[in-house]
């Protein structure tokens, strides 16, 4: 693997350049020190986005992404908005589970081989170990002071770009007037055969979700789930699918907007029940390509505009007020915020929580729902 410097080594060596400026490090110009100050992170992005598409444009116009998900359509909404509002970046957004993507981008790293410009994550774990490793670009978009502090990197190496939560889901009319609020409905005998789920055991954040559920009911709750002859499939995206499509009535572990009405009503539980909830991170890697596209990219996912326009109500930033009926993510101490990257922090207690899951539930069965993506997806 290649030799990487320490952030410590990175950091006394950076120190020694400084004091070896002397005085002339007092007679800096003030436009010089505004350059710095953009480049090291030090300063939030001043460029507007029109300004920032024209030097991505004249950097070579191309951008690539690896993002975290299930299926490569999750992506296209994303696609065709920075495509309309800069059609002039050639955007390539790969789609793969971020336990692929982080080992993915490692060994380009130690192959000199990389190919994303930004990384866009669940693994939240991994941008801690790579901003050790000196691997991202300390930046700070416009809007960073506006966003949730535990959010973001106070450094700039990373900022989270979107809330993403899961819990569980139903189809009213397949429920009627037995509605479950609370994973101890789904226990019910009621239920035996009606219930699809995402393997938790699959799935970093569907296992934080399980095992929040197994703390508050115990294992005798996972072993009744076990009963149910449950559905269980690889993607968070396929509970939903299952209740959309009236093939299941009740959903497990998967992502949705709790004001949305439609086939599926996603459940944002009463503050005794827990859910789960975490800001899906973004940095851009030093090795970067194309800097400047990368940062047009985090800029337009952090403008007021873009966060108003999440789909599930919840911004990052803390000036955007969230729709009626919703709280900030952060005030919910029954989502968890703060306990996810504590958890996906312990990987040894995961593996634990992993295996134990599958001596419940069996092991993870059926191909990868974005196919096999190899080694140098987007190149």
């Amino acid at each position: 693997m290649t030799s990487i410097p320490s952030r410590r080594r990175l950091l006394v060596t950076g120190a020694g350049a400084a004091l070896g400026l002397g005085a002339a490090a007092a007679t800096v110009s003030p436009a010089a020190a505004s350059t710095t100050a953009r480049t090291t992170g030090g300063a939030e992005e001043t460029r507007t986005l029109d300004e920032l598409y024209q030097a991505a444009l004249a950097e070579g116009g191309k951008l690539v992404i690896y993002a975290g998900g299930d299926v490569s359509t999750q992506a296209d909404g994303l696609r065709s908005g920075f495509k309309s509002r800069f059609p002039g970046i050639d955007l390539t957004v790969v789609v793969d589970y971020s336990k692929y993507h982080d080992v993915r981008v490692d060994n380009q790293f130690a192959t000199d081989t990389l190919v994303p410009d930004v990384v866009q994550l669940q693994t939240v774990q991994d941008f801690v170990r790579w901003k050790e490793q000196g691997r991202l670009l300390a930046y700070k978009p416009a809007g960073f002071s506006k966003v949730y502090a535990p959010f973001k990197d106070p450094h700039g190496a990373w900022v989270a770009v979107q809330v993403s939560a899961f819990s569980f889901m139903y189809g009213p009319a397949a429920v009627g007037s037995d509605v479950p609020t609370s994973p101890l409905d789904l226990v019910d005998a009621k239920w035996k055969g009606k219930i699809a789920s995402s393997y938790p055991h699959d799935d970093d954040a569907v296992l934080y979700l399980y095992a929040l559920y197994v703390r508050k009911y115990g294992w005798d709750w996972l072993a009744r789930l076990a009963a149910q002859d449950v559905q269980f499939a690889r993607g968070s995206f396929t509970p939903r699918d299952a209740v959309t499509s009236g093939q299941k009535a009740i959903g497990v572990g998967g992502s949705g907007a709790a004001l949305a009405t439609g086939p599926v009503k996603w459940v944002l539980p009463d503050a005794a029940t827990p859910f789960m909830s975490w800001g899906q991170r973004a940095a851009i890697l030093k090795q970067a390509k194309n800097q400047t596209a990368a940062k047009l990219y985090l800029n337009w996912r952090l403008s007021t505009e873009q966060q108003q326009a999440a789909t599930n109500g919840w911004s990052v930033r803390t000036d955007v007020t969230p729709p009626t009926g919703l709280k900030p993510i952060w005030q919910y101490p029954n989502g968890n915020l703060d306990g996810f990257p504590r958890f996906m922090a312990d990987r040894a207690a995961i593996e634990r929580w992993k295996q134990t899951f599958a001596l419940y539930l069996g092991e993870v069965e059926g191909d990868p729902s974005p196919g096999s993506l190899g080694l140098h997806p987007g190149a």
